[in-house]
């Protein structure tokens, strides 16, 4: 359920802003599609993280280190 989830808010923003004309473009809009949808599922602040990156203040965790802490404490 959760994977539908995020391929419908792919769809979804696709609908809204029409389709992207390059690759790049596509593949841009996947990345931050992605990015925003995995930090919602950790409960990070998506604006946060995306903000501590382009700013290279690199005060946040990687998202990765968060799934891995996260996976290990449930003892997956």
């Amino acid at each position: 359920m959760p994977a539908e989830l995020a391929a419908r808010a792919k769809v979804r923003k696709k609908d809204v802003s029409l389709q992207t004309i390059t690759e790049e473009e596509t593949k841009a809009n996947h990345t931050f599609m992605t990015i925003v949808q995995t930090a919602k599922k950790l409960g990070v602040s998506a604006y946060q993280y995306i903000y501590d990156r382009v700013g290279s203040k690199f005060e946040m965790p990687f998202l990765a280190q968060i799934i891995r802490e996260k996976s290990s404490v449930s003892g997956n």
